[in-house]
């Protein structure tokens, strides 16, 4: 793997070990409802890892979108596909989400290059 994306998934698990660990209820209760929300349903995961990524562009949270980047990878989401949901974000949020998608768009193509 490379190293944007190396260093995304250890941190990550790194400190979702510590949050867990505290033991605190609620913590741990929307960590589930996170897992649940994204299971298949009326919706697909795969559509929902897109509106997943779509809405954390426009909400502008980097470590959402990288999270929401390697799920859509690892559910067969194209590029072309990658860039439709960048055109969506990118319309709904506004030219302030364009730094997000540049982010995006490095980490995409190292998750490709991997």
């Amino acid at each position: 793997m490379g190293k944007l994306i190396d260093d995304f998934n250890s941190y990550r698990e790194k400190m979702n070990e510590k949050i867990l660990a505290a033991d605190n209820k609620v913590m741990k209760r929307i960590y589930s409802v996170d897992t649940l929300t994204y299971q298949d349903g009326a919706l697909s995961s795969k559509t929902k890892e897109m509106l997943g990524l779509a809405t954390s562009m426009v909400l502008r949270c980097d470590d959402c979108v990288k999270y929401h980047l390697g799920k859509c990878y690892d559910l067969g989401v194209t590029t072309a596909e990658v860039f439709e949901i960048f055109s969506v974000a990118n319309l709904v949020g506004g030219t302030i989400v364009i730094p997000h998608t540049r982010r995006a768009v490095e980490y995409w193509e190292e998750l490709l290059n991997q």
